[in-house]
């Protein structure tokens, strides 16, 4: 069962490895070159706001989280539980944003 478990999350580590080493700048007018630069500054900023939110808060920097609380938790203990939850719920909403006006600006709005 164990065995198991880690090939399924090789797979997966695989999986999106090979999406990311797949992309391929855009050809073409300098436009898409910066279209492509800008959306990758996003996603890239979007990852370490993640990643600090979830390891940094949850695990790193825990211990001197708790020197403050929420609701009577621990700030480590609640940015563990729920606070990198809401953060992550706050990033899908600022990439969504962000990449809906970079779309405009780039003339690849949405028809409605």
């Amino acid at each position: 069962m164990k065995k198991d478990f880690f090939n399924i999350k090789g797979c997966q580590i695989r999986f999106v490895l090979s999406i990311l080493f797949s992309m391929t700048k855009p050809s073409g007018k300098p436009s898409n070159k910066n279209y492509w630069h800008t959306s990758l500054k996003i996603l890239f900023s979007i990852l370490f706001i993640w990643f600090f939110a979830s390891f940094g808060c949850g695990i790193l920097f825990k211990d001197s989280l708790d020197a403050y609380s929420i609701g009577g938790a621990p700030l480590g203990f609640w940015m563990a539980q729920q606070g990198s939850i809401l953060c992550f719920v706050g990033l899908l909403l600022a990439y969504s944003f962000w990449m809906n006006r970079l779309d405009e600006q780039h003339g690849y709005e949405e028809e409605e």
